[in-house]
């Protein structure tokens, strides 16, 4: 009986039936899913890095958690997660807005997919959205607390709640203040918990070094040749093709449709999509050789601006990776001298932007040749993929274990999939020895002071 009630609340609390599945037995059918969805990057649903998700959302594999002995007993859980489906920013709806009007006063043809545009579509997205929490932002929060929830029952549990062991840290941007609201949401009506409310900290230092970061503001963000890569990509071959096709679909000059708009009309598709689960018009304007282009274009822009491109990118990061280590110790530690883990979970929300030079400092997803304008072709077969690393609610979690007898082990985990850290060896890597990563990480561990990484030179 308590199941069935407990299954019903969920049920209503996270809006499932209207979402997925249907009331009379029959198998869950997916949504009308766009062909070039999982090329969308970062501003793609959780769902495509996770297809199991459209049938159950509340599904968890708690197989890929594989401790080496039954012994092993879940410590600590940090988990750093991006903020959940988020309306566009002003700057991307004035360049959506801009590619609205052309195709309303110049565009022709018969296509039905065109006159949908032309008849019934209207541009609704407007600047004071700029990238505020939509309604499916909150819900990939309280699906993701509810999952992480049977993930790991022993840390996120009512009791760790209700004891304060569980720790809230956001970026004071809205949409990350919102989706730690969610997150919490997603947990007080799991349990339904209406006695108490949970605190969360707002911590800009930890969740958007990037910003008090100087020489990445200087050398990087505010530097247009730091990005020569990028634009060398946008006016190339690659891009120029693209843009002719969407121009001869539309049935409008070559020289009206920019890579800026290209870029809008892309991004068109995915916010209509991910916000509303829509298989927009907008999307065909695109086949799948196109988005594998637009896809490209913005790794590139990521790899350069976050990521490899340039040192200080992943090296701003350098405070936030101390954070998390020191939590893990903190708990090695306690745990080691026969205390209770003061902090059992630690949940940091931020944004792509948070997550994507941490990755790159752990030295994820590095492949042998750097992304240019020039090796787009060469590049098919990439692991740097931000529409597989960071999608909305994109996480990095970080599980630390005692194995018994001093044995602690380290998993970490990404879009609740096992990753391996780079460098470790085989037998090492998928659930390695907490001193192992630590060795791995030692130059990183005693030096990368954020003050003097990013202070001008």
């Amino acid at each position: 009986m308590r199941i069935t009630v407990v299954v019903a609340h969920l049920t209503t609390i996270l809006g499932l039936s209207c979402s997925f599945g249907t009331d009379d037995g029959a198998p869950d059918v997916p949504p009308d899913i766009p062909a070039i969805a999982k090329y969308f990057t970062t501003k793609g649903r959780y769902e495509e890095v996770n297809p199991h998700l459209i049938g159950d959302i509340l599904y968890v594999n708690k197989s890929v958690l594989q401790p080496p002995s039954t012994q092993c007993r879940q410590i600590h859980l940090t988990a750093v997660i991006r903020h959940g489906t988020r309306y566009p920013t002003s700057k991307n709806v004035k360049k959506m807005q801009k590619l609205y009007q052309l195709v309303k006063s110049r565009a022709s043809g018969q296509a039905g997919w065109l006159r949908e545009i032309l008849g019934e579509w209207r541009m609704w997205y407007t600047e004071d959205m700029d990238g505020r929490l939509v309604q499916k932002g909150v819900s990939d929060h309280k699906h993701l607390a509810v999952r992480l929830s049977k993930l790991f029952p022993s840390l996120i549990s009512e009791e760790k709640l209700r004891g304060g062991f569980i720790k809230f840290i956001t970026s004071s941007k809205h949409r990350c203040v919102n989706s730690t609201l969610s997150f919490k949401a997603g947990l007080t009506e799991l349990w339904d918990i209406r006695d108490k409310e949970f605190d969360h900290a707002v911590n800009d230092a930890l969740m958007r070094f990037f910003d008090a970061c100087t020489r990445f503001v200087q050398e990087v963000d505010n530097n247009p040749s730091a990005l020569t890569e990028v634009d060398k990509f946008k006016q190339g071959p690659e891009m120029w093709r693209v843009q002719q096709k969407i121009a001869d679909r539309l049935q409008v000059p070559y020289s009206t449709v920019t890579a800026d708009m290209a870029e809008a009309a892309f991004y068109l598709c995915a916010y209509e999509f991910a916000i509303k689960t829509v298989n927009s018009p907008w999307c065909r304007l695109f086949d799948e050789v196109d988005a594998q282009v637009m896809e490209y274009a913005n790794d590139l822009k990521q790899f350069w601006k976050r990521s490899y491109g340039h040192d200080i990118n992943s090296k701003s990061s350098c405070i936030l990776f101390h954070d998390v280590f020191s939590r893990l110790d903190k708990a090695a530690d306690e745990n080691q001298s026969g205390q209770q883990v003061s902090e059992a979970v630690t949940v940091q929300i931020g944004h792509a932007e948070t997550i994507l030079p941490l990755l790159t400092l752990l030295g994820f997803f590095k492949d042998s040749n750097p992304l240019t304008s020039t090796n787009y072709a060469t590049q098919a077969q990439r692991s740097f993929r931000t529409s597989r690393m960071l999608p909305y609610a994109a996480n990095l979690l970080l599980v630390l274990y005692d194995c018994g007898g001093g044995d602690l082990r380290l998993q970490p985990l990404l879009n609740e999939k096992p990753v391996t850290f780079p460098g470790l060896t085989e037998q090492q890597a998928s659930m390695p020895l907490y001193q192992d990563v630590k060795e791995r990480y030692r130059e990183l561990l005693q030096g990368c002071d954020f003050e003097t990484e990013c202070q001008l030179l």
